[in-house]
Parts: structure tokens; sequence; C-alpha cells
């Protein structure tokens, strides 16, 4: 090992001095004893490392552990070799194509020959995995020429790997062993199988090798692990309750939206219930917005071309645009995002310093090309609304600018229970050619909101490689109710798109000067917000928030009239109201009301009648009790002017 020093820089920005040939394992070891005993491998620069692998240069690090993407990301890729390694000693004629972590777990495709692979063989290899994790086997790297990988693999028949090989640089080559199984592989991978107690194969599939249907159709192993039992079942059980809380599913039952091949696949249409939860969502944000001094504007639905061109959205992203169209010797495209019109409102009129900020706010209609396998109800769609927002403001109030546009999507997802983080988005400085704009615009962004954050105090991180092509941003990572996690809502600082519209406004020294513009969508898609709401909230909203708030249930005809008249001051003050008058039992309407997920129920008989009251159930809860009707109206004006949280 050489005596030379080198720099480490630790995610806190703090500085230490190695020498040359250190290992992530050893600088994990000098932080703490508990941290390396929990590491599972090391990013530097960017790239995520085995441990075992020694630092020759200066380098920002980050130790990375169960509780990171990176120490996650390497946990899983580990795994799918242990799974290809517990199936070849099941079937040592098995021969396996690739094996990529993924965002929840891993897979692997792996030619079986002609065997059909059925339950029994799936507990049987979850078995097998676990005995070969217990072994605590150690992930050996190994540089290999090219020659010696092709040999390898061409002794063994494996054609697919060859494949693979054969795209390969001479000298770029690594194989990792573990236990009896070798891989080609560049890593990185835990240091050893035994962190690995808990797997469950998640889903089998077929894959055609390469994507190709021309090619053979592999047999794709889906599957999940963890460093603990209990946090499988903890996934396990998350999953049982995702199925029950898909939005799809829910929307179809609570009448919110729909899709139709007539109309087109990824193309939402929202029905009345769902009219009404979108309408109010708007209503909340646009009272919001009124607050803090936005003016709202509409723009069309499609675009000269020239328009995206001058943005950089065409042809940056091309590949998820509708084809343009022609028109008299025109060409529009459909509108794939909001900005461009904007930044023409801005430059319609001559501006003035004392005119800024200017905010200008818009739920806007765009439209993506997605293909059709991966469209997913609400979530995933062709036609969306962005509840957009552009900010043209001068450099000295962008800090404040920026902290009051965070305030108000924090506001929002603290509306909706929902704890937040904020990812900062920056650009990859080894990367440069993929973002639009000088170093210096960058430069003076990324250090605007890295000061912005820490002013606020917000819980961050840095994501390197996450910025948009004109811009770094805050984004905003939140828990929904069984914790998963969603990315939702951006804050964007811009100096790249004031330069391309040659945006600028007169300032006090009667000078032209460029404002700065901030992007701003705290729901981000209305329909993928939606989506994950119905999921968060399974359906059960808070009462502001539900498209039938209250349904009033008679149990005879003689109490109709009352009913109707406890509907009328309900509907006076607001409230969503439905009577039900229908010649049934009064269990079925309950039963009714429930399945809708109404959250109050107000039974009405003779009783009721007489004292000018109203019998109160609560949606999953039953029978709250026997309010006077003023009373009620008072509790319920409160909930919803308050947007109460349901309780669990």
């Amino acid at each position: 090992m050489s005596d030379a020093q080198i720099t480490i820089t630790l995610p806190d920005g703090s500085t230490r001095e190695f020498t040359s040939g250190t290992t992530g394992q050893e600088i994990a070891e000098s932080i703490s004893s508990g941290l390396a005993r929990v590491a599972l491998s090391i990013t530097v620069n960017g790239d995520i490392w085995d441990l075992s692998r020694p630092i020759t240069k200066d380098a920002k690090i980050a130790i990375n552990t169960w509780d990171s993407e990176d120490g996650q990301y390497t946990f899983w890729h580990s795994s799918a070799h242990l799974l290809a390694e517990a199936v070849q000693e099941l079937y040592p004629e098995a021969k396996f194509g690739i094996g990529p972590p993924i965002e929840s777990g891993f897979y692997y495709d792996i030619d079986f020959g002609d065997k059909q692979i059925s339950q029994s063989d799936l507990d049987a290899i979850e078995k097998k995995f676990l005995e070969v994790a217990r072994k605590k086997s150690t992930f050996e790297r190994q540089d290999i020429s090219k020659a010696d990988a092709l040999k390898f693999y061409k002794e063994r028949g494996n054609e697919y790997k060859v494949d693979l090989i054969e795209g390969l640089e001479d000298g770029n080559i690594t194989f990792y062993t573990q236990g009896n199984f070798t891989d080609l592989c560049r890593g990185p991978h835990i240091p050893n199988s035994g962190v690995v107690k808990a797997i469950k194969i998640t889903n089998v599939a077929g894959a055609y090798w390469r994507g190709d249907v021309n090619s053979k159709q592999l047999t794709r192993l889906y599957g999940i692990t963890f460093p603990k039992q209990k946090m499988l079942e903890e996934y396990l059980h998350q999953v049982e309750e995702a199925r029950k809380r898909d939005h799809r599913k829910l929307g179809r039952e609570m009448g919110l939206f729909m899709f139709d091949k007539m109309v087109g696949q990824g193309l939402p249409i929202w029905k009345p219930n769902g009219t009404i939860l979108r309408r109010t969502l708007e209503k909340f944000l646009t009272g919001e917005l009124l607050k803090r001094g936005y003016k709202e504007v509409i723009t069309p639905h499609i675009g000269n071309i020239e328009l995206y061109k001058t943005s950089g959205h065409y042809p940056y992203y091309s590949d998820s645009q509708f084809a343009p169209i022609e028109v008299e010797d025109e060409m529009y495209m459909l509108k794939p995002m909001n900005c461009p019109h904007h930044h023409r409102i801005y430059s319609s009129e001559m501006r003035s310093y004392r005119d800024l900020p200017l905010r200008l706010a818009e739920f806007g209609s765009v439209y993506r090309y997605e293909q059709s396998g991966e469209l997913s109800g609400l979530s995933r769609v062709r036609g969306f609304t962005q509840d957009d927002a552009h900010i043209y403001c001068m450099e000295e109030q962008l800090k404040d600018e920026l902290k009051n546009a965070i305030e108000l999507t924090q506001l929002v997802f603290k509306t909706f229970g929902m704890p937040v983080k904020t990812r900062l988005s920056f650009r990859d400085k080894d990367n440069t050619e993929k973002y639009a704009g000088s170093d210096e615009m960058w430069d003076l962004a990324e250090q605007n909101i890295l000061e912005v954050a820490q002013e606020m105090e917000l819980d961050y991180f840095i994501g390197e490689g996450e910025a948009a092509f004109y811009g770094p941003k805050f984004d905003f990572i939140v828990k929904d109710a069984i914790g998963r996690k969603w990315q939702l809502g951006t804050v964007q600082v811009d100096y790249v798109m004031p330069e391309r519209f040659d945006l600028t406004y007169i300032g006090s020294d009667n000078e032209k000067h460029r404002p700065v513009i901030i992007h701003r969508a705290p729901f981000g898609s209305m329909e993928r917000f939606t989506s994950i709401l119905i999921e968060h909230f399974a359906g059960n909203f808070p009462v502001w928030l539900a498209p039938e708030q209250v349904r009033v249930l008679p149990i005879s005809d003689d109490q109709n009239e009352y009913a109707k008249k406890c509907a009328e001051q309900l509907q006076a003050i607001g409230v969503r109201v439905h009577v039900d008058e229908r010649s049934e039992q009064i269990g079925g309407k309950i039963r009714d009301a429930e399945t809708s997920k109404t959250p109050y129920m107000l039974i009405i008989g003779a009783k009721e009648l007489e004292a000018g009251t109203v019998s109160v159930r609560r949606h999953r809860k039953g029978d709250i009790g026997t309010f006077k009707f003023s009373d009620f109206l008072s509790q319920i004006n409160n909930e919803i002017q308050n947007k109460t949280l349901p309780e669990d």
C-alpha cells in the first residue's frame, strides 16, 4: 500500500485524510464500529463499489446501509447472485441470462430447458437460497480477459453470457464468485451472503432474451430479500394492503374515473364523483395560490412546434411526445409542457422590476406518449393535468420565492397527513452534455437551492444526476399510510429559459435584466396525485374531500320530509349530501352507504323526527350517538373547514 494520502469527503461535507489504497470497510470502521457492522457497500464519486475495493484517489463517498437506496441496490444485486447459486444447485443444467436489481427486489432470467416451474419448485428454490445464504460466502471480484471470459462460458454452453461478453471491451470485464457460483458482473456486492436473512420469490414470468420475440423465451424469477424475517413479513403485509387499496379497483367501485377504448388508451375520463374529488383538490390549491399572489392563466392544448424547439422540449423529450401534425403548412404538437406558453405570456408585455415577482398558475393539460404496456390506471397516462406555476423574479427575490413555494408544498402534504423528505436534485457534473445552460448558471442555482434547504432546516439529501435538463430542483418524497414512498411535487430553479426566450425586465437602473424562473407544482400531475391519494386513504377520504359527505337515511317514508329538510340545511352550508328515499330496509341502506365510503350517515326514525335530532353513524366506526341536528351541522362544518384527517 502506498504512503500517499488521499482526501475523503463525507456526506456531511467534512473531510478526512486516509492512506491511498484504504478500503470502504476501513473507512466505515474509522467512523464507528456500529456503521462498519451494517455497511453493505460504498458510493465513490457517484459509483457504488464493494467495501473491499481500495480507493486510490481523492473521493466523495457515502457508506451505504440497508436504509439507503444504494445499500438496497447492492443488497438486491447480491441476492440475484444467490438466487442463481440456489437454482444452479437444484438444476445444474440451467443457463443464466441477466439478473439485475430493480426498484423493489431483483429478477433473474433463466433457461430451465423444457422444465415448467411450479409452486413446489419455487418453495424448494427459496429453501435452497436460505441454505446458500447461511454459508456466509464472500463475493470475490476477479478481473478477467475477454478471451478467458468467453472460454469460461463456452465450455459451459451458456450462449447468453457469451452474447453479453462479445459486446464488452477487453480490460473492462469482471467476474464475481460466491460459494460455488461464478457470474459475469460489474458489481457491487455485499461483504458476505450471511446478511441476507429472508427471501420471497414474488412472481414468475416469461422474458425473451434481449427483448427479441424471435429469440428463446426464458423464465424470469422475480424476488425480494431482506436482512430480517420481520421486514419480509411487513413487506408482504404492505403488498396485500396495497392490493386492497389499488386505485384502479377503488376508482371503479366508487365511480371516480374510467377508461374507454373508443376514447383511447391512457386518456382518463372523470366521472361525477371523480370530478367532485378533483375540483375539490383544485379549489383547495387555488385558494392557497390566491393568498400568495398568484394569477391564474389558461393556455391551449396544442402549440406550434417552434415554441417547443425554442424551449428545448423538442427534441429533448421527442421520444415521449406525440408526433407533430401539419396545419396549413405549419407544424403543431400536443402540448407536452405548460412552461413555454407561460413564458410567452410573460414576454407579451414590457416588465418592470416593480412587476416582479410575477406568479402565473394554471391547471394545464399536457400530453405524453407512453407505450401501452406502461400505462397503469391514473398513475401512468397519456393525457394529464399539471398544477403548474411559474414565478418570474429578480435574483434578490429568488430565495424568498423558493421558500414561499416550498411552504405551500409542505402545507399540501401536511393537509393529507403525508410525511415528506426532500431531494435536492442536482446535475451530474461528469455528464454535463445532457444539460442546457452554462456551468455558472448551474452553480448559482444549486447554491441557492442548498442555502434555502439549510435555512429552512429541511430534511433533505442530494441526488446527483436527478436534475431536469434546464435546472436543479427540490423534489419531495412523501410516505403514504402503508409506508410506500412517492416522488410528488417539485420546485425548480431555471436560469436557462429566460435566455432561450429572451425574457427581460427593466430594472431600477433603467437597464434590461434577466429574470429567474421558478417552476413549481405541489401536486405534480392531478391524475397521479389522485391515484396516490385514493390508495393513501384506501378510498376513505377525509370529510372535506369525499365526493359524498353525508347520506341521510330515513327509516320509513314518514321521515322523508324531515330527511329532505335536514339535507337542505346541509346543502346551504356547502355539504355534499344525498337522501336515500328508497323503500328498503334500513340495514340495506346502511350497507350501501358503507360500501360507497360515505363518511357520515344520518339515521332518521320516528324518535328523531319527534325530537328534531339525528342518529349519526361514522363510516368504519358505526353508531357514534344521537345529536341535535344543529349540533351536527356545527360539527361537520368545523370538520370540513379545518380539513380534519380521518382517525384510524
